[in-house]
């Protein structure tokens, strides 16, 4: 990323000293220089990626926690609740929180206050209004088809849906404040407070006496995400009313709508597209399985918070940039985030896979038999680093559409060869299955950015090439 030095300091030698050390932080956090939208990019970006480091420690140490108080057999059961819980929460926003991102940036810079009011609000009612309701259906089709679930299932289930309503509008939260550039308050609530509570309130349940099992677990969850939520939005609100003194509201839910459904399309493909693998190993094996493969899964999502602190940063900066018509700095922006997704990626892989044995012997002694899962996800995801955030420069473009039929086509891979390899391969199946879907998605998305926007968002590219040399030398 380039950041150019517009101040009159007289270059620093090199020197070990304290002083010239951090004078080379300040500089690469970018906390001196021109306070512009590529500071403002970086700084984001780093931010997110401090947070999503401790994010990921916190989140590893939990559930490893929780898989050696509960066991493995319980522990599959939770985490096969838990990921549909998250999946449900996040989809039953309809896009909301990803248009926030998208339109409350362009508000801000065209000065219609009335209409960043009337968003937050409707994104916040709409949420809970439509995860609620899920959540109704949900537990009715508990109670009415509970017979073609195995029995274990069953409680679970019902108090996974009352998750929803707070999942959802936590989801809401994260985009208001991350179309604020607020990414502290953006990512706390979800990837550090609540993954810090579930193990704290199942400690303290377990201590009084309740059963460690996955119900347990899954009521922890439930409080630990209800108070994270209306932490978030107490904290929220009060910071909005600062930023935004009150006034009237401008309310266009036809046409938000209208923008938010096809993102909520490309929102959920990819959190399917994400998360599939976790369901349909539980649909197809025990849960005994299920708890060793999201183990290994969970191994290798260390990798995972490099694109997340990127695409964080990265999509309030597309944003702007297409509301300002700027397509040679947008494409300049692209290949940035590619090369700076891609290299850290590789790095911190190799390490998580080296250390994999280790990692999943942590969970239990019957866990390790997932470390060939660890290998065959990290070539999907290694390739996905290739092109960087991809998704979210066709969604801030405008783009949401043909990334929602993207979506969809790797979704149906990903099922379909599930549903082929798990009954043979099993946990690898799944994996390989996941894999080929993570290549066909980096293959559609560089063509259709390199077709719809001209840009070849690609780390070995001749712009990619330049962006890294540029970025290299105005860090440096």
């Amino acid at each position: 990323m380039t950041v150019e030095n517009t101040t009159n300091e007289t270059p620093v030698p090199e020197s070990t000293s304290p002083r010239n050390a951090a004078g080379f932080l300040r500089r690469f956090l970018g906390l001196t220089g021109r306070q512009d939208g590529h500071h403002e990019a970086r700084r984001m970006s780093l931010i997110a990626f401090f947070i999503r480091v401790v994010s990921a420690g916190i989140a590893f140490l939990s559930q490893i926690f929780l898989a050696r108080l509960m066991g493995q057999f319980e522990y599959g059961i939770f985490v096969f609740v838990w990921v549909m819980a998250i999946i449900v929460g996040n989809l039953s926003c309809f896009g909301f929180h990803t248009a926030l991102i998208r339109f409350v940036p362009q508000y801000r810079a065209h000065d219609e206050i009335a209409k960043v009011r009337g968003i937050t609000l409707t994104a916040r009612l709409f949420s809970i209004a439509s995860a609620s309701f899920v959540a109704l259906l949900g537990i009715a089709f508990v109670y009415s088809f509970g017979e073609i679930l195995p029995a274990y299932y069953l409680t679970p289930l019902v108090i996974g849906a009352f998750l929803l309503p707070m999942i959802a509008l936590g989801d809401i939260m994260d985009g208001t404040a991350r179309a604020n550039s607020w990414i502290v308050q953006a990512l706390t609530p979800t990837y550090l407070a609540r993954p810090l509570l579930i193990p704290i309130t199942m400690l303290a349940a377990v201590l009084l006496g309740y059963e460690a099992s996955a119900e347990t677990a899954l009521i922890s969850a439930l409080i630990a995400t209800y108070a994270s939520t209306i932490g978030q939005l107490t904290i929220l609100g009060w910071r909005l009313r600062r930023r935004f003194e009150a006034g009237p509201k401008t309310i266009e839910f036809g046409y938000w709508i209208r923008i938010a459904l096809p993102i909520f399309l490309v929102e959920g493909f990819y959190y399917l597209l994400t998360n599939a693998d976790v369901v349909m190993v539980g649909l197809f094996l025990p849960p005994e399985q299920v708890a060793t493969y999201y183990a290994a899964a969970k191994s290798m999502a260390l990798v995972h918070f490099v694109f997340f602190a990127v695409k964080a940063g990265m999509a309030p900066r597309f944003s702007a940039l297409v509301a300002e018509d700027d397509s040679t700095e947008l494409g300049r922006v692209a290949t940035v985030a590619a090369y700076w997704t891609f290299w850290p990626t590789i790095a911190v892989g190799g390490i998580v896979l080296a250390l994999g044995p280790f990692l999943l012997s942590l969970f239990g002694p019957d866990f390790q038999a997932g470390y060939p899962v660890m290998f065959i996800l990290f070539a999907g995801v290694a390739a996905k680093a290739l092109i960087g955030p991809g998704e979210a420069l066709l969604t801030m473009a405008g783009q949401q559409k043909i990334c929602a039929l993207i979506y969809l086509g790797v979704l149906v891979v990903n099922i379909v060869g599930n549903i082929i390899l798990i009954p043979h391969f099993g946990i690898n199946g799944a994996a390989a299955a996941t894999m080929t879907a993570m290549l066909v998605e980096t293959a559609l998305l560089y063509t259709v950015i390199r077709s719809r926007l001209g840009i070849s968002m690609f780390v070995l590219s001749r712009q990619g090439a330049k962006a890294r040399g540029e970025t290299t030398r105005h860090v440096l």
